[in-house]
């Protein structure tokens, strides 16, 4: 096993990390405080291919590594967290089942304006009473003829309100829910979809995350994503890589807290000497700095593991439940840290703390994480 990251590790980081220095940088505390989507930025991120990151190269996207989509989604978040959401939910649960289920037809047809980000994708499946119970469902869709109608509502959609398609969860047998979800490519166009008001979040606050609504919405037959009845495993295999990109998120957040940690306690005096040279502070940037390396390595493994073609599923839960619960205990100590002024709006860690709860709610929660992984120990033989 080789620790020593490849030359081409070494150019996304330094890559991604020079732009997003640059563009979101300056821009990180107004947006989030205004909870604004800085489209400005977007539009610059487009002819980089930001939003192809995990597309085959022949429709348009860069077919990146799972490593390397990691530190893309690290890197972005390091600075805007809100941001890294929006990329990382539109590459791997907005576009990535197209590349996975889609047929040809349909991967020529939506594949291109997803990579370009001319459209930016969103996942639903989350409603009133459905999210953790996946086969709790309630939106449906009854085939007429050659179209399928769609009447639900989702809740809580990251990019809700910008995205241009979105792939939706409704049941298409009611007779038997859980075992007839089924998943459709819907554009944002379509008659009968509409946007709800934008949450008002304690953090992630420039991702413009809604409710959507589908009222007698119809969708070609031909926008149903793999087979009827099939969204539960179209579901899985999304929510398995989409933690991949939850994880690096969180990764990115915790890294970011713990430089400007190690920088504030080297620079505030107390007692005329830096805070760097008190013990519990040096215990403190002791477990931040471990903590952030152990997530790391989970994360890069879950990253091996689907690249090699092997089962990923419970190691990418591992690696999103790890590195969301390190970036929630690593923001906290890093406004421990910084005392009052970690309590204020004026410095960064107080921002880096409020995102990094949700981490540890979307994309599965923290416990929805540790039954994927108890399952995979307990079907294992003795």
């Amino acid at each position: 096993m080789d620790f020593n990251p490849c030359m081409k590790h070494k150019l996304v980081r330094k890559t991604v990390r020079e732009f997003v220095e640059a563009e979101l940088g300056p821009i990180a505390h107004e947006i989030d405080r205004d909870a604004r989507f800085p489209w400005e930025v977007v539009e610059k991120m487009r002819p980089l291919n930001f939003f192809g990151l995990q597309v085959p190269k022949k429709y348009g996207g860069v077919e990146l590594d799972s490593i390397s989509y990691a530190i893309t989604i690290e890197e972005i978040s390091r600075v805007s967290a809100a941001m890294g959401l929006c990329i990382t939910v539109h590459n791997s649960v907005g576009t990535y089942p197209i590349v996975l289920f889609g047929t040809e037809e349909q991967k020529k047809r939506f594949l291109p304006s997803l990579s370009s980000g001319e459209q930016i994708g969103a996942f639903c499946l989350t409603e009133a009473n459905a999210g953790s119970d996946a086969g709790g469902v309630e939106t449906n869709a009854v085939l007429d003829n050659e179209e399928y109608i769609i009447n639900g509502t989702k809740i809580f959609v990251t990019n809700g309100g910008v995205c241009g398609s979105a792939l939706i969860f409704a049941v298409t047998n009611p007779e038997n829910p859980r075992k007839a979800a089924s998943v459709f490519i819907v554009e944002k166009q379509t008659p009968g979809f509409s946007v709800g008001e934008i949450e008002d979040l304690c953090g992630m606050r420039a991702n413009q995350v809604s409710s959507l609504f589908f009222e007698d919405c119809r969708v070609p037959k031909n926008n149903l994503l793999g087979r009827r009845g099939e969204g539960l495993k179209i579901g899985l295999a999304a929510l398995n890589t989409g933690r991949i990109g939850i994880a690096a998120q969180a990764l990115g957040i915790a890294q970011s807290a713990f430089e400007a940690s190690v920088k504030y306690a080297k620079e505030r005096q107390q007692f005329k000497r830096p805070i760097s040279s008190f013990q519990t502070i040096q215990n403190y940037l002791a477990d931040m700095a471990t903590e952030i390396d152990a997530a790391r390595l989970l994360l890069y493994k879950a990253c091996a593991y689907k690249d090699s073609g092997k089962e990923f599923g419970p190691d990418a839960a591992k690696a999103k439940l790890y590195c969301s619960t390190t970036a929630s205990r690593v923001t906290g100590l890093a406004v421990q840290i910084h005392g009052g002024y970690g309590y204020s709006k004026e410095y960064d860690v107080e921002r880096f703390f409020r995102d990094a709860k949700v981490t540890e709610i979307y994309e599965g929660t923290s416990e929805v994480q540790r039954m994927v992984i108890s399952r995979h120990v307990l079907s294992k033989p003795t």
